[in-house]
């Protein structure tokens, strides 16, 4: 009986995709998918939104001197990051609110 063996690169090409994808939401590693994987749709529409949600906390970062503004940013960052990475692992384009019109306009 011949050994067969899967094909490892068999379905690797999207969980390979799924990885940059949530690797979009985790702060500064948005740049990783950003610009290793420019010719990819789907991960860069996640990476632009994930760009915009860094440039989006460091806003926060800043405002830390503003406990409530800080507070409810911090919140809306994790969320939007959550959502991000959920939908990023379901294989979905997601389009983030408010920060989602403005990444469709990105173009690097």
């Amino acid at each position: 009986m011949p050994n067969e063996q899967a094909n490892p690169s068999v379905g690797n090409s999207v969980s390979d995709d799924k990885v940059f994808a949530v690797m979009s939401y985790l702060w500064v590693l948005c740049l990783i998918p950003l610009l290793m994987k420019r010719g990819n749709a789907f991960i860069q529409s996640h990476a632009k939104q994930g760009f915009l949600l860094f440039l989006f906390e460091v806003v926060i970062w800043v405002l830390m001197f503003i406990p409530p503004l800080y507070f409810i940013g911090v919140l809306v960052a994790f969320v939007f990051s959550i959502m991000g990475i959920l939908n990023a692992l379901q294989g979905k384009e997601w389009e983030m609110p408010v920060l989602g019109v403005y990444a469709k306009k990105l173009n690097f």
